[in-house]
């Protein structure tokens, strides 16, 4: 039986992401400020931590920072010759291997049930594959290590404006452009949907949410003139979906062009609130581009992703390396804060509803791993 959720206390397992990037930075700026509700240990090379960090108080005395001796890590020591090939700035195999070897540790944790959550830092996609890692990012191993087959990339933010909060799910990933047609199906988008679904119920208590769909062409199309996916499948799929879904309100599918109009407007707002601008409870774009344009023009900083289908939460920052600014003490760290406290909002959600496959083994609160520090 579940304990009373005020005992509950989630286990975020944090990883430093590409050494040679910003993700230690942001992580330790995040972490300047008590994080409540949660036990943050973070998944990395210790002895880089600390240089990091000695290198960031150096630079900026003054700048708020958290320190690694008040932290709790799992030291996933990097092998000698590794850690010193290794340079801030410096895109390469081997800092490429050791954000990797981050991950991997701490996915090992969670599947044992050591961790409710885990928050990635920053990696780099071409670090990866010359370490011999050719995988297309991190929400692809995380789902190959927990064995699913059935998981997405939710982008999610709380507007600073207005509160209202902004869910994008995108249908395909990082594929080319010119394969984006032959990859839409309608049972591709079957399965999304689905996901979405049982993501909007587990994580955020929506139990009848009202989803905006994109077209795929311009004006959706506009009946076979300029493209002919929507009047071939699209729109058939969507008719057949609300038939098999009556209880939901599927919008669509939009012209992507205006898409968007009614979240810009809830999330910047005016005078009005944002409820009374009408916005869907999440958005359904169909490829990379089209969802995460909008997403980060309106909420770069407070954008989070979340990979959704997963056995256990998972959150990153919207944001990438930043190599050439790394080391320099100016990354900005709104969205590694936004993804920490969304991973803490989700782990209370899913154990609230009992929808977590470790919340018996952690309703104690304390993570079986060897840490060190406080």
């Amino acid at each position: 039986m579940l304990s009373d959720t005020k005992t509950y206390t989630p286990q975020l397992a944090v990883t430093l992401g590409d050494p040679a990037g910003i993700g230690t930075e942001v992580i330790l700026k995040a972490l300047a400020a008590p994080l409540a509700g949660c036990v943050v240990t973070l998944v990395g090379s210790r002895s880089h931590l600390v240089v990091t960090y000695q290198q960031l108080r150096s630079r900026h005395p003054t700048l708020p920072l958290a320190n690694p001796d008040n932290l709790q890590i799992l030291d996933s020591t990097l092998a000698p010759d590794l850690e010193q090939q290794i340079a801030i700035g410096q895109e390469s195999a081997a800092s490429g291997a050791a954000s990797f070897q981050y991950l991997e540790t701490a996915i090992a944790h969670a599947l044992s049930g050591a961790f409710h959550g885990i928050v990635t830092g920053p990696i780099s996609k071409a670090a990866w594959s010359a370490a011999g890692h050719p995988y297309p990012g991190q929400t692809e191993l995380l789902a190959e290590r927990a064995g699913v087959d059935r998981f997405g990339m939710l982008f999610v933010a709380r507007s600073p404006h207005t509160g209202w909060t902004l869910r994008t799910l995108l249908a395909t990933t990082h594929i080319p452009l010119r394969d984006v047609a032959d990859a839409l199906t309608p049972a591709l988008l079957t399965r999304k949907l689905d996901l979405l679904l049982d993501c909007l119920r587990q994580d955020f208590g929506l139990e009848t949410p009202r989803i905006a769909i994109a077209g795929l062409n311009p004006h959706s199309g506009e009946q076979g003139k300029l493209g002919h996916e929507e009047q071939d499948w699209l729109i058939p799929w969507l008719e057949d979906t609300r038939l098999r879904l009556p209880h939901l309100r599927l919008d669509g599918p939009t012209p992507p062009d205006t898409l968007w109009v009614k979240p810009g407007q809830a999330w910047f707002g005016s005078t009005q609130t944002a409820a009374a601008f009408n916005p869907a409870d999440a958005y359904l774009a169909l490829y990379h581009d089209q969802g995460l344009i909008p997403v980060k023009l309106m909420a770069f900083d407070q954008a989070v992703n979340t990979s959704i289908g997963l056995p256990f939460v998972r959150t990153s920052p919207d944001h990438g390396t930043a190599f050439d600014i790394a080391g320099l003490g100016i990354a900005e760290a709104t969205s590694m804060r936004a993804a920490l406290e969304l991973a803490v909002a989700l782990c209370h959600e899913r154990y609230k509803t009992g929808n977590t496959e470790t919340s018996d083994q952690l309703s104690s609160g304390s993570a079986n791993v060897a840490v060190t520090g406080i």
